[in-house]
């Protein structure tokens, strides 16, 4: 069965290509093993965090994890493993956790999060799609005054950044105690409902003309010299001009394409509540000291934190969820959750935080679009559009500027 364009994978990288590549008038197949509402990008804080924050390969990051470990307060965990390919990244992470590429990610970060903004805004006000889409910052909070400290160091723009005492934080964050130490506004960031968003993505593609394939997965890529010809799922072989694998964390297809990336799967968690409405957070907010998320809905709040490497369990580990509770727990006030769903998924996390974005090197017809870790949400958008360009205009990695500032591939 002949194709135009296939991608592979139904995440929010696979649909943003799918939806940058329709408005081109290409005709687009997207395969997805599951039905496309529970995958990673599903899970997703939803938020929009490329302003003013971190990346997690910083400088300082594995000294201030040590510490948390030893305080009992750890997003991290790191399970005993005989895969070497996770030490390799462990020691690419931490040779990459310097000041210089913190700059450099930063200011990346900044091009291709304004270009997702974008792009949302577009979709919001011309596509009219509705996902809840704020702009309205992202809500800092700190719990260790050494590293509030050095972030009101750096906050020195009021057009950016506002610092915040601890009493009016709680205006933002009702649920907070007196052992925090303070906020800081970032203004320029936003939030989203990733399950909103990936619903509306879907209709509209689908109005669009895109043919989306759900449950069924792509088990098989069969190649002829320098090109994939076929792939082979349970259920049909299909064929294409161009394939796009944007299977996320899941790189088996990539490694019979001879292509094994520096790349690990990042467990984390997603607990979506009802809380009352006079506690709700008034905007996203990340508690920074312990890498949890938590993100006002139309409905519910979500909080995401945990970081497992080493690990390919796929299940709710119970612990874990206590944790992140617990952890919480010592700088919040008692709230009541109600109709609380818990989730987990796998992040595909490269150790300098660049995506991984380009032709293959050996088939010239296949485009790997994966790498992005947790911010899928941030710059699916504006990675969508760098693969429709890269297909319908460049046709080659060396043409396309995005590629060559953005990708992993050229980004050591």
């Amino acid at each position: 069965m002949q194709k135009d364009i296939i991608i592979i994978g139904g995440g929010i990288v696979g649909l943003m290509s799918a939806y940058s590549l329709c408005q081109s008038g290409r005709q687009i197949t997207l395969i997805d093993k599951n039905d496309i509402t529970d995958g990673t990008s599903f899970g997703n804080a939803g938020l929009l965090s490329a302003f003013g924050k971190n990346p997690l390969s910083a400088p300082g990051v594995l000294l201030d994890t040590f510490k948390l470990m030893l305080k009992g307060e750890s997003p991290v965990n790191l399970h005993p493993t005989l895969d070497m390919n996770l030490y390799k990244w462990l020691w690419h992470f931490a040779k990459n956790s310097t000041q210089s590429r913190l700059d450099k990610t930063l200011m990346l970060f900044e091009r291709y999060g304004q270009m997702s903004l974008d792009i949302y805004s577009k979709m919001t006000q011309e596509d009219k799609m509705e996902f809840h889409f704020c702009q309205d910052g992202l809500l800092m909070i700190y719990t260790e005054q050494k590293s509030f400290d050095k972030k009101v160091n750096l906050c020195r723009d009021e057009n950016k950044y506002e610092i915040l005492s601890k009493e009016k934080t709680k205006i933002y964050m009702p649920i907070v105690n007196d052992k925090i130490i303070g906020s800081v506004l970032l203004k320029k960031n936003g939030h989203l409902d990733p399950g909103l968003l990936i619903g509306e993505l879907k209709n509209y593609l689908c109005n669009k003309g895109v043919e989306i394939i759900i449950n069924e997965e792509v088990q098989r890529l069969e190649f002829d010299q320098s090109k994939i010809t076929k792939i082979h799922t349970q259920k049909m072989t299909y064929e294409a001009d161009t394939f796009i694998l944007s299977t996320g964390a899941d790189d088996r297809l990539a490694r019979q394409a001879k292509k094994n990336f520096l790349m690990t799967p990042a467990k984390g968690y997603s607990i979506t509540f009802e809380m009352q409405e006079l506690l709700k957070p008034k905007m996203c907010a990340l508690f920074a000291d312990l890498f949890i998320a938590m993100t006002p809905r139309k409905h519910t709040v979500r909080m995401t934190s945990k970081l497992e490497l080493g690990t390919s369990d796929e299940s709710v580990v119970k612990k874990q969820i206590d944790s992140i509770h617990q952890n919480l727990s010592l700088y919040t006030n008692a709230f009541e959750t109600k109709n609380s769903v818990e989730w987990t998924g796998f992040r595909p996390l490269t150790p300098n935080d660049m995506p991984l974005i380009g032709y293959d090197d050996t088939y010239s017809n296949l485009i790997h679009a994966t790498g992005l870790g947790w911010l899928g949400i941030t710059f699916g958008p504006a990675i969508g559009k760098i693969i429709s360009d890269l297909v319908i205009k460049d046709k080659k990695n060396q043409q396309n500027a995005d590629v060559l500032l953005f990708s992993g591939f050229y980004q050591g």
